[in-house]
């Protein structure tokens, strides 16, 4: 047997996130449906991670085991053809029986994205942000996140994690442009994109860390009071989570790449 890695993307709207569900459709399922017809024996695959109902993936890794000597590109090109258009495959190719999709990864990176102004083509993908926001403050909170903590206090209740403690390299916010901007002729939405990386991510952790920074943006949490909540709060502490209609995984990284 040989192990391949996919590399893919998709858009979550119409899925109920990546992980199989009982009662809705989800990526991870069509994907395997697809590598299933195609190869004739029932295929299973595992993701780099698990995004939630309505999240997107601007580049995800996921690993199934084969015959070897597959036409990687063949196989490729088949199952853009099978798959839902809002799935999309940019390679399969050989890797090491020993390397994990899942394990074998060394950070994760998210984008969120929240803009101000009206803009009909944003809105599906960007967070319409009815307040004015302090991000020169947000990026001061932002920056506390940085190195091995425990996360716990942005974790979902009913997660499975064994542990809460992540190692993140990478927080801040940043101006950002998309295309979809220039379709807008009568207003001009200013956009912000948050990028965080680290070796891994609880459940619902980039949201709720999104929803706590906008509270310090909006001045109902101070500096310090953020700072407190991540050293030794709750869930109930810290802000909202934000819909997931604006997250996406953006990168995956691994030793080999």
């Amino acid at each position: 047997m040989q192990r391949y890695f996919i590399k893919f993307s998709y858009d979550g709207a119409n899925y109920h996130g990546w992980q199989i569900q009982p009662n809705g459709i989800s990526v991870q399922e069509v994907l395997e449906k697809a590598l299933t017809t195609l190869l004739r024996v029932n295929t299973g695959v595992i993701g780099a991670g698990r995004t939630d109902a309505g999240v997107h993936a601007h580049s995800m890794i996921a690993h199934f085991d084969g015959q070897e000597g597959i036409n990687c590109k063949q196989l490729a090109y088949k199952l853009n053809r099978l798959l839902p258009r809002d799935v999309a495959v940019t390679a399969v190719f050989a890797v090491n029986n020993d390397l994990h999709a899942r394990f074998s990864a060394i950070s994760r990176t998210y984008h969120y994205y929240v803009h101000h102004g009206r803009n009909p083509f944003l809105r599906t993908y960007s967070y319409e942000m009815p307040y004015a926001l302090d991000y020169e403050r947000m990026n001061e909170a932002a920056s506390y996140l940085i190195g091995e903590r425990d996360f716990k206090c942005f974790c979902k209740a009913g997660g499975d994690n064994k542990t809460t403690i992540c190692n993140l390299t990478e927080a801040r916010w940043e101006r950002c442009k998309t295309e979809l901007s220039i379709y807008n002729n009568a207003t001009e939405a200013e956009e912000w994109c948050f990028v965080i990386t680290a070796n891994r991510f609880l459940r619902n952790m980039v949201r709720a860390v999104v929803g706590t920074l906008i509270e310090v943006g909006r001045g109902r949490i101070t500096l310090e009071e953020f700072r407190k909540i991540v050293d030794n709060g709750t869930r109930s502490d810290a802000g909202e989570s934000m819909p997931g209609n604006a997250l996406f995984l953006w990168n995956v990284k691994y030793p080999f790449v």
